[in-house]
């Protein structure tokens, strides 16, 4: 590194050995150093589902920035969340382990200090580290970043500037989100209102800026490991005033409800009528368009600050998102728009433009493909596989399976290229506010969809003696998996080869909270 700091000295100082190879040598090996160590940059949002995104199909709704990010890298269509809420699955993806192995399963679980994050091991390897916005450990603990912008900071920037600008008295906005304690129809925006600010006070716009800034600093030797994590289009679907009116509910179908649904929506969602929801479809589609806008405020700060070209770009959602299909508006279950998410990749050095995949992956492939990008050497305890060889054009095959899994309603999933198998223990009342029907009807303990032939999801075939030994297969995979990614493998039962003892043992909750609070 002389020879970029001080060009004359070492110039003259290898003229002075007679090696003009050497120069050449010196170069090429520092831009090999730099194109190993790629700065990285993940943008992570909140409940987004990629049907609801251009880039993914979707006409309907505006994201001409995350559709540029995907034609500028390789858009992925089968990437699933380990876990449909919002902890699991963001400490899962942080870590490379599935949430039950580090005993994260439930909303308010804190990341245990002994679990080891991306951050921590590129900072370990001299990276900067930045989080921005919601990261959802729990504690105080920051786990390898450096800072940690959030809320407070937004409250304290607003109380500088002489507080929130006024809203013009004749327009309705959001008033407090009470979750379960209002009706759906409120905590849903079934009204389609506005959050009460406009675009410069919102907390996902000040951390955009937040983002800008440090983006204009960022010099220097070492490499930087930002992510920014906005909180849309997680209910009640915010977006400010400025963006109210952008659809009219009307034109929004309300999705059907299937010949086998009545069983399990939750009874919070009985009631609404097709005007409600497709008010809530209105607000979220206007809340992805405002999670937009800030991805392409981020992404222009990004390209204006010269490191466009030497940055990891990841986008991902934390999962997806259910807007009516089978009743329910929500993640916490096992239906496709819940668990596949969006994941894009732009790395300019590497990464063919307005590429992608159908390959199978899972989230906690993220870290390993991210360590090995910057030539950091992945732990033996991190459980992903690197997405590099997909990334890079060397295969188009990644995993035969990939499993999901939700401890709260003891459930979990394998899907296959064609076939998904759902098993659910039916013991546990669940605890997150979107109860069903109890005792679970023993037909729907075993699920298995044809997902080639029934992308939707709505004809149950478990039952059908052609496919008997297609789910006693993936049962048997779906109980290996569970056994071998145990938190305590040796509380599991050894005596029984019954993958249903087994499955009931592995998926209840057995949640840790060992962070100092």
């Amino acid at each position: 590194m002389i020879f970029f700091h001080r060009p004359k000295h070492a110039v003259l100082s290898l003229i002075c050995f007679g090696s003009f190879a050497a120069i050449a040598l010196l170069w090429f090996v520092a831009v090999g150093r730099a194109a190993e160590r790629p700065n990285v940059l993940i943008i992570c949002a909140d409940d987004h589902a990629p049907y609801v995104c251009g880039a993914y199909g979707n006409q309907q709704v505006h994201t001409p920035n995350i559709d540029r990010l995907a034609a500028e890298g390789m858009r992925f269509d089968r990437a699933y969340c380990n876990s449909p809420v919002c902890t699991a699955s963001r400490q899962s993806f942080l870590t490379g382990r599935y949430p039950r192995t580090i005993g994260v399963t439930q909303l308010k679980t804190a990341l245990p200090e002994g679990e080891v994050t991306l951050a921590e091991l590129l900072s370990a390897a001299g990276y900067h580290t930045r989080a921005l916005g919601k990261m959802h450990f729990n504690s105080r603990l920051l786990h390898g970043f450096e800072q940690h912008v959030d809320v407070a900071a937004h409250r304290a920037f607003l109380r500088r500037n002489g507080g929130a600008k006024p809203i013009p008295a004749d327009v309705a906005v959001l008033g407090k989100w009470r979750p379960f304690r209002d009706p759906a129809e409120v905590w849903l925006n079934g009204f389609y209102r506005p959050y009460a600010a406009v675009d410069e006070d919102m907390l996902s716009t000040f951390l955009a800026h937040r983002a800008e800034e440090y983006l204009k600093s960022a010099a220097g030797d070492a490499p930087f490991f930002m992510i920014v994590s906005f909180r849309e289009p997680h209910s009640p679907f915010h977006f400010p005033v400025e963006f109210r009116g952008r659809h009219n509910p009307r034109s929004f179908p309300v999705a059907k409800i299937g010949p086998e649904d009545d069983w399990q929506i939750p009874a919070i969602f009985r009631h609404l009528t097709d005007e409600q929801k497709q008010g809530i479809v209105a607000a979220y589609y206007t809340s992805v368009e405002f999670l937009d806008e800030n991805v392409g405020r981020v992404m222009d700060a990004l390209r204006k600050s010269g490191h466009a070209e030497d940055t990891l770009v990841i986008y991902l959602g934390d999962h997806g998102y259910m807007l009516g299909q089978h009743g329910r508006f929500e993640k916490h279950c096992m239906y496709e728009p819940a668990v596949r998410s969006p994941l894009i990749f732009r790395d300019a050095s590497r990464i063919s433009p307005g590429s992608s995949t159908d390959a199978l992956v899972e989230f906690v492939d993220l870290v390993p493909t991210v360590l090995e990008r910057c030539g950091v050497e992945v732990p033996h305890s991190v459980q992903g596989r690197s997405l590099l060889p997909l990334l890079t054009g060397q295969t188009n095959h990644h995993r035969d399976q990939v499993v999901v899994e939700y401890s709260e309603n003891e459930e979990a999933m394998i899907r296959t290229k064609r076939w998904k198998l759902i098993y659910t223990t039916g013991n546990r009342q669940r605890n997150d506010g979107y109860k069903t029907d109890l005792p679970l009807p023993p037909q729907q303990k075993v699920r298995l969809y044809d997902v080639e032939n029934d992308p939707a999801e709505m004809h149950n075939v478990a039952g059908n003696p052609r496919h008997a030994r297609r789910v006693a297969d993936l049962l048997k995979r779906l109980a290996d998996h569970m056994v071998r990614t145990a938190r305590q493998p040796e509380f599991v039962p050894k005596k029984t080869a019954d993958v249903f003892v087994l499955l009931d043992h592995c998926l209840k909750p057995r949640d840790v909270g060992s962070a100092k609070r």
